[in-house]
């Protein structure tokens, strides 16, 4: 359900989750050619027949654990195969870190630095890994605005809802998670926590009717908040 009068709704929230793929960071750049070089391994090695992966068909996978991603994509493959194609997309990955292919979207630092000025506990909790998470706070210089810096790797890549429910109690009230996906939502409503989507992102609509409102742009958080 959407907030009717979304300004005294959110006029006393004291925390900010923010996730990071698909919300603050445009990772599709770096993710999509590291999905096609792995999924080029599996076709080169007989676990995958050849496909021409479109940008679109590869942002569904992103927003998703390692873990979570391998089981709905091949399901069937072996362990070692799917950990081997793994390493491959990490391995490139941070590459294109380290090539400063990563891109946030526009206005993401003016909104923080805004959102930090106001005096907001800004919280980082992503499905990423460790390495992901510290190369992208070293590139961006996340921690200058963010009290803390969560990644599911850091909690065995449980569901992000979960991670949630084991961190909150260390945040002021109220609360809000600002997200594109479906586990971003998923996570506020099962914490009993003001939802924002993110229309800009990776997911479809359907995956945000449960939020309380919707943004076209990062911008947008600071009419909210």
């Amino acid at each position: 359900m959407k907030l009717s009068n979304k300004s005294s709704i959110f006029s006393n929230v004291k925390t900010i989750f923010f996730d990071y793929d698909g919300t603050l960071h445009d990772s599709l750049k770096i993710y999509a050619p590291a999905f096609r070089k792995a999924y080029a391994f599996l076709v080169e090695n007989g676990h995958a027949n050849p496909r021409d992966w479109s940008d679109k068909d590869i942002s569904h996978w992103l927003g998703f654990t390692s873990k979570d991603m391998w089981q709905q994509f091949m399901s069937n493959l072996n362990k070692d195969i799917k950990d081997k194609a793994s390493t491959i997309i990490g391995a490139e990955m941070k590459k294109q870190l380290a090539g400063g292919k990563a891109t946030l979207y526009t206005g993401t630092i003016n909104t923080l630095k805004y959102l930090k000025s106001k005096e907001y506990n800004l919280v980082f909790i992503s499905n990423c890994g460790t390495y992901y998470k510290e190369t992208s706070n070293s590139l961006f210089g996340l921690s200058n605005y963010f009290d803390s810096l969560v990644c599911s790797e850091e909690y065995n890549y449980i569901p992000k809802w979960k991670v949630l429910e084991k961190i909150k109690s260390k945040y002021p009230r109220d609360m809000v998670i600002v997200g594109d996906r479906l586990q971003d939502i998923e996570a506020g409503c099962k914490n009993n926590i003001f939802t924002i989507g993110c229309t800009y992102g990776y997911g479809n609509l359907s995956e945000l009717n449960s939020a309380d409102t919707l943004i076209t742009s990062i911008c947008q958080l600071k009419e909210l908040l």
